[in-house]
């Protein structure tokens, strides 16, 4: 195994000993959290729009589609941009874009203008995730990142969470604008906060920009999620034209892009970070946990509300537990990190996201609400053992110069690799809900539909338990990395 090139802490006290930590993470975890809140806030408004704007669900989906998009195109092009421009230049102009998409989401009073928050949104959220793990790397010595990266983990589990009940909330009591201008008023407290605190912690080396490589980042990025997203979300499924281009498309830019990017001298993301074998397993444990979270998060909420006929307020309610302890554990898995390694931490969590899923799998509509808020928990417990632990073991093995491509590859296979998720999920969950309608005596039956559709949840949750299986094989090959103290 290799050797990580991570600086120890007496060698980072005497580089680092006039950083100001705690106000550049205050800044970072504030504006983090609101991002990604506003990232899945907007789902439960979705059937409101789609009355208040007179539009489909085909239409609707774009919002999110939209933002998905965005973020797999742009997040690529983050290595670059945080080699070429300072921490304080990039975290500004994020902020700057995350509040212009809140406020004018807020005034939206047209699904185009909502549409075009969305996308602002979605870039400023592009440009700061990267930007936060990477200055997280670089202002905490790697015997402090465990527990670093958890503060991290709490707000990137515990803002999605919250997000759906707090929006609910807000739509019953005022409005959907509402959700906006929450997130906009802490936006712009934590841009006031950067203002005066946020330093600049890299250095800029002002690399050349190969723009082949970001034509080719884009068709090929942007091609699968699109495609993927597409295929979840249309009425052609996997064979329609607009899906099998896309993903053909995608597919053939990303094969090219990679070859390129291990042949040219200044790549615009250096995939050389995969020579580093726990840097690889790492990414690749988190990408497939990111597939289970979001393909849950699609299906429970569904099945919450069409299965069991729970209000979306109610679902948001019964969700919430699990998953706000999911965030509250990721400091604490931090911690054990740190004195333990990630072993003994990420094996035990994939086989408890196995047997939750193995648990819902046989959900039925008789199903009660204490059994799911109970297997929601073992999972989400699972969830919080390996997304941290995974991540900072395998960063922590990479030189100093590949932080900026190293956060920028894990956050592109967490975007990829959910909408893949999602969109298969979606497919499965679709084609058992066929099944079980084919099979009945009377398909038009209404009294149906809950059944059908609880049938091609089970199909979903044990499309979810096969991810786990792979993700509990690859577990099996982490070991902690060594720091590497006479860098």
């Amino acid at each position: 195994m290799q050797a990580s090139t991570a600086t120890s802490g007496a060698e980072f006290k005497a580089a680092k000993k006039d950083i100001k930590v705690f106000p550049i993470v205050l800044a970072f975890l504030m504006s983090g959290f609101i991002g990604l809140f506003g990232e899945t806030a907007l789902n439960v408004a979705l059937t409101d729009l789609m009355q208040i704007f007179n539009i489909g669900s085909a239409t609707i989906q774009w919002l999110t589609t939209g933002y998905l998009l965005t973020m797999g195109v742009l997040v690529p092009l983050s290595g670059l941009l945080m080699q070429r421009f300072t921490t304080r230049q990039l975290f500004m102009t994020s902020l700057i874009f995350s509040c212009l998409g809140a406020l004018i989401g807020a005034v939206a009073s047209s699904f185009g203008v909502l549409m075009v928050s969305r996308i602002i949104q979605a870039v400023g959220t592009a440009l700061l995730l990267p930007l936060m793990f990477n200055t997280i790397l670089l202002i905490f010595p790697v015997e402090k990142r465990g527990a670093a990266m958890g503060l991290v983990g709490l707000v990137i589990m515990f803002a999605p969470a919250v997000g759906p009940t707090i929006a609910g909330l807000l739509i019953e009591a005022l409005n959907w604008h509402y959700i906006f201008w929450l997130s906009f008023v802490f936006l712009a407290i934590a841009l006031i906060i950067g203002i005066f605190t946020m330093q600049n912690v890299s250095e800029t080396t002002k690399p050349r920009i190969d723009l082949l490589s970001m034509l080719l980042s884009t068709l090929g990025f942007g091609g699968i999620v699109y495609g993927f997203s597409s295929a979840g979300e249309g009425d052609g499924g996997w064979t329609s034209s607009t899906v099998v281009i896309s993903l053909a498309i995608g597919l053939v830019a990303l094969i090219i892009f990679t070859i390129r990017q291990l042949k040219i001298s200044n790549p615009l993301l250096d995939l050389r970070a995969f020579k580093y074998p726990m840097f690889a397993l790492g990414a690749l444990m988190v990408a497939l946990c990111m597939m289970v979270i979001l393909s849950s998060m699609l299906v429970l909420p569904m099945y919450l509300q069409v299965g069991l006929a729970f209000s979306t307020l109610s679902a948001g309610l019964i969700l919430l537990p699990a998953s706000a302890l999911n965030g509250l554990l990721a400091p604490i898995m931090g911690k054990l990190f740190d004195k333990y390694g990630p072993k003994w931490i990420v094996l035990p969590g994939i086989v408890l996201i196995a047997v939750a899923l193995w648990l819902f799998s046989g959900v039925t509509i008789a199903s009660s609400v204490a059994f799911i808020i109970t297997v929601h928990i073992i999972m989400m417990i699972g969830v919080s053992m390996i997304m941290m632990p995974a991540q900072t073991n395998g960063l922590n093995q990479l030189p100093p110069q590949l932080y900026p491509h190293g956060t920028a590859i894990i956050n592109t296979m967490q975007q990829v690799f959910g909408a893949i998720g999602t969109a298969v999920a979606v497919s499965v969950m679709s084609n058992g809900q066929a099944k079980y309608m084919s099979q009945a005596t009377n398909p038009n039956d209404p009294s149906l539909i809950p059944l059908s559709l609880t049938a091609g949840v089970q199909d979903a949750f044990v499309f979810g338990m096969i991810i786990a299986m792979v993700g509990f094989v690859l577990s099996l090959f982490i070991k902690r990395v060594v720091v590497n103290r006479l860098h």
